[in-house]
């Protein structure tokens, strides 16, 4: 979402690092074009001229020309005006009200309002143990009551029954009415959306309000609509008054500069964003962790949180235990690749490590997107159990065969038992002589792993001081977005673990 944003900013900032003093001069050019960076990602003008003055306010000051690191001083402040643009806090679901409590839901059609729902409801049931309600209140749209219906199936969340003919109103009573009755903690209101903003829609949520007395009303906009999701924020808030707001599309390409202006604008905290169509692709809004995401400084604490939610623990153990000993089969593989797309993918996770973001696009343009793990899964999935516990069997015949079963060719083939050989090699020095090297790298990422590539701290057992330390581990990182010297410790330079410089021969690693 903020790739453009970050590569201009990242340009504009490091021009400033890399000076041992700073003139006023110096800081209005790079002021200048943090203005153009920001009015190029859509952010709203209004929005665009308070953040650089208050930057400008703060950097000129004596403090910062005449300290020793002015570059990174200022890079530290347009940091932290950043932080306070999109929130200084994290805000999350207010839940403290008697049950059952009432959320929401509002928007324009198509916003992704009756999917947010699903997801909301979903991590509700599964993370929080709560009774959710769904209740669709969309009588214009053709299927918009059955699309919500399907869904709570899906997520074995209880959905209100349909009753033909019933207006908005009454069913937001019968929701509330029913969740009441039925030991409800928390009841959900999917609303109808217009294409655009009319009053007959603004007379209608005022209504559905009045008799639900909701103690959330979420806007679910979405990210990709720019400068009209502002004036859509601002219309929604003056007439029915929003608690908080939820961006949609946050994984697609779009500018970012509605995330960026609609905090500011409105002054309510976006809550949640939805970053896929899966029903467990939504997370909570942290300012700082997007703000260091935009200055290219990564968000390892997201990214542990993230292992922490889809790592099996048990399959972890397993795995690092036979590590330990210097094994690692194709079924290991398989599971390290599975592991990976459950977390997002290789872009997910590049996007996430500090100084890793312009990675993505050398991996791109080496034909090194996800979909190159969907064809060596495909690969793993065709071969015997034999063949993948011993992939040394694998002649030309074998090969043929499971090309043919998987829809690739030979050298695809020969490509994954190379990347396999490369993982397993690593895997082996590990268990042996470079044990330690191997504890320096989980020492690195907070300690504690469950081990191998895929383990992470369990969060649900780190108390706030832990966490905090592990934020500040990450944010030491090569302070403005880099790795350490040398890249990360004991693999000899900026690669990832096992794919052997060359991302596992697809790019040019080295042959045994």
């Amino acid at each position: 979402m903020f790739e453009n944003l970050q590569d201009r900013l990242g340009s504009v900032l490091k021009g400033l690092t890399g000076r041992g003093s700073l003139s006023e001069a110096d800081v209005a050019a790079a002021l200048r074009e943090v203005r153009r960076a920001l009015l190029e990602a859509d952010v709203a003008l209004e929005v665009v001229r308070d953040f650089t003055a208050r930057v400008r306010e703060k950097a000129v000051g004596a403090d910062v020309l005449k300290s020793i690191k002015p570059g990174q001083m200022v890079v530290k402040i347009v940091h932290d005006e950043l932080v306070e643009m999109l929130g200084s806090e994290g805000v999350t679901l207010d839940l403290n009200a008697p049950a059952p409590v009432v959320i929401m839901m509002v928007g324009l059609q198509g916003s992704g309002k009756t999917t947010t729902t699903g997801k909301i409801a979903a991590r509700m049931t599964n993370r929080d143990r709560r009774k959710v309600l769904m209740a669709s209140l969309d009588t214009r749209r053709p299927a918009a009551q059955e699309q919500l219906k399907q869904i709570g199936e899906q997520t074995s969340v209880d959905t209100l029954p349909v009753i033909k003919g019933q207006d908005p109103v009454a069913i937001a009573k019968r929701a509330v009415q029913a969740a009441k009755l039925g030991g409800h903690d928390v009841v959900i209101l999917d609303t109808a959306g217009r294409t655009h903003i009319d009053e007959p829609l603004m007379v209608e949520m005022a209504d559905i309000r009045k008799v639900s007395n909701p103690h959330e009303i979420l806007l679910v906009a979405d990210s990709l609509t720019g400068q009209d999701a502002v004036n859509l924020a601002r219309n929604f808030d003056q007439r029915v008054g929003i608690t908080g707001l939820v961006l949609t599309r946050m994984d697609g390409d779009g500018r970012g500069g509605a995330a960026l202006s609609m905090r500011a604008v409105t002054g309510k905290p976006i809550k949640l964003i939805g970053t896929g169509e899966k029903m467990d692709a939504l997370e909570e809004f942290h300012p700082k962790r997007i703000a260091d995401r935009i200055l290219g400084m990564g968000d390892i604490v997201s990214l542990v949180e993230k292992a922490a939610e889809t790592i099996d623990a048990e399959k972890a153990q397993a795995m690092a235990q036979k590590m330990a000993k210097g094994k690692f089969d194709l079924d290991d593989m398989a599971e390290q690749l599975k592991q990976m797309q459950n977390m997002g993918g290789m872009g997910g996770i590049m996007g996430l490590m500090p100084g890793m973001g312009g990675m993505k696009e050398k991996m791109a343009a080496a034909g090194m997107d996800d979909s190159v793990f969907k064809r060596q899964l495909a690969i793993i999935s065709s071969m015997t159990k034999y063949e993948r516990a011993h992939p040394d069997v694998l002649k030309n015949s074998r090969k043929k065969r499971i090309a043919a079963g998987s829809g690739t060719s030979a050298a695809d083939i020969n490509k994954l038992l190379k990347m396999h050989r490369q993982m397993s090699d690593m895997m082996k020095a590990m268990g042996g002589k470079g044990k330690g090297k191997m504890k320096q790298m989980m020492n690195m990422m907070g300690g504690g792993m469950a081990g191998g590539m895929g383990g992470m701290p369990d969060l649900s057992k780190l108390d706030a001081n832990q966490l905090a330390e592990l934020e500040k581990k990450a944010g030491g990182l090569g302070g403005s977005g880099g790795l350490p010297p040398g890249g990360l410790p004991g693999l000899g330079g900026p690669k990832l673990p096992g794919l052997g410089g060359g991302f596992g021969g697809f790019g040019k690693g080295k042959k045994k």
